[in-house]
């Protein structure tokens, strides 16, 4: 089975202030931008709705207003959904061919990779944990996390000097590929001030 990896480039903070911001011009921008998803959704998800699961709208409403969430955590995946949509109207969609899909272990793959060229200030598998804003609730799906800016100028710092040590590891070719195009997207980060990278895994 595989997997998708969809990254976006924002100002991080900010973003994750919208979760409870109580902005109703962004929960109508949402929806009026994604109702064909919306309604898509509701119907993959026809059966867990029916058992309770909130719709794609209402779970959107709940993450802008900060809750309420039900208690169900089966149903929690629906709140992820409802961010990483936020993320995606409020942010730039990032090149992601190498990550889509991706089947097994490719995210820890590349982290290996970058870790060969000695950077460790950021993980691609960070994308697959659980790190969704606050009070949203736990789920494993869809997996999120986030680069800080800070953590995107200490990697390419690291990139940096690599290249001055000339420090060259034998990667294979399509790992040094998704390694550029994780490099490429740091760059793009680092052009905007405050500005790094939200992903998700699913």
């Amino acid at each position: 089975m595989s997997s998708g990896l969809s990254v976006y480039l924002l100002d991080v903070a900010a973003t994750r202030a919208l979760v409870g911001s109580g902005d109703e011009q962004l929960l109508e921008a949402v929806r009026g931008n994604f109702s064909d998803d919306l309604a898509r959704d509701d119907d993959y998800f026809r059966h867990e709705i029916e058992q309770g699961a909130p719709t794609a709208y209402e779970a959107l409403r709940a993450v802008v207003h900060g809750g309420p969430f039900g208690e169900d955590k089966d149903h929690a995946f629906q709140y992820g959904y409802a961010y990483k949509r936020i993320c995606e109207l409020t942010g730039s969609f990032l090149s992601n061919d190498c990550f889509m899909p991706f089947r097994g272990d490719w995210l820890s793959v590349v982290d290996e990779g970058l870790a060969a060229l000695r950077i460790t200030a950021v993980s691609v598998e960070s994308f697959s944990y659980a790190d969704l804003p606050g009070p949203l609730p736990y789920t494993c799906v869809p997996g999120c996390g986030e680069w800080t800016p800070e953590q995107i100028a200490r990697a390419l710092e690291q990139f940096e000097a690599t290249k001055a040590a000339g420090h060259a590891p034998p990667l294979e070719p399509e790992v040094v590929e998704a390694v550029m195009q994780c490099l490429g997207w740091m760059r793009h980060a680092a052009d905007r001030p405050g500005f790094g990278v939200i992903g998700f895994s699913s």
